[in-house]
């Protein structure tokens, strides 16, 4: 383990609440200094999330209406408004030391920019018109959305980049605090005989984000970490991790 790199953890599918567990394990071992800043990647099943700035009025269709349509709400201590996660979107959780948030939030953008690019989008940040617009755009549509959480000089929680899910449930919410905004993904964007998919662009952002960071990449497994039980699971079964 050494200062110059950063771990990065493929880890399937994971529930939502499993992951906050997971991301609080490995921030306890970072503050600790028995891990390396890391990076999680991986993806939901389908969930809304809450951010510490939503209003309960996001949700204009009442939580029944989403459940009985196998997405679940909830609530978190990340930043933002309420956004969707859904199998095919490509999730990101950097667990590593922040000294200056927005600085944190502003490479965040730029690597996913930078990995975007390579697969042959133009994208953007709209961070100078405030809090709201944080996360990268194509044109005036949203492909990716940002919020974290620092404790202790740590961050949790990350990004997610739409790559090839369904971007539907994101109009039945008051996306991102935006009721104009309009959610793009990377199938939308790109003809379906041109993207690489998720497993290629998950590499791209790997790379992206080390880059980013002046950091060379590790990839680690989930044990490496301390998680001993394998994660790519149904979302009805939960993760096993040491206490």
């Amino acid at each position: 383990m050494t200062r110059d790199e950063l771990w990065v953890c493929h880890l399937g599918t994971v529930p939502y609440l499993d992951a906050v567990v997971l991301q609080e394990r490995v921030r306890a071992r970072r503050q600790a200094g028995e891990l390396p800043d890391t990076l999680l990647l991986l993806e939901h099943p389908p969930v809304y999330t809450r951010g510490r700035r939503s209003d309960p009025g996001e949700l204009v269709l009442g939580e029944d209406f989403y459940r009985e349509r196998g997405i679940d709400v909830v609530g978190t201590n990340r930043g933002g408004r309420v956004t969707y996660h859904a199998p095919g979107q490509l999730v990101g959780y950097p667990i590593m030391r922040v000294a200056d948030v927005g600085s944190h939030l502003r490479t965040m953008e730029a690597a996913i920019i930078s990995a975007l690019g390579e697969e042959g989008l133009h994208a953007h940040s709209r961070a100078d018109e405030g809090p709201d617009y944080t996360g990268v755009w194509v044109g005036p549509r949203k492909i990716a959305s940002i919020g974290v959480h620092v404790s202790k000089g740590i961050s949790t929680h990350g990004f997610a980049v739409n790559v090839v899910n369904d971007l539907d449930p994101f109009s039945w919410v008051v996306a991102c605090g935006l009721p104009d905004v309009a959610m793009t993904s990377i199938a939308s964007e790109i003809p379906s005989d041109s993207h690489t998919g998720l497993p290629c662009f998950r590499r791209r952002i790997a790379h992206a984000f080390c880059r980013a960071h002046g950091r060379r990449q590790r990839l680690v497994s989930p044990r490496r970490l301390g998680i001993e039980a394998p994660l790519a699971r149904p979302s009805s079964r939960r993760v096993a991790v040491p206490a």
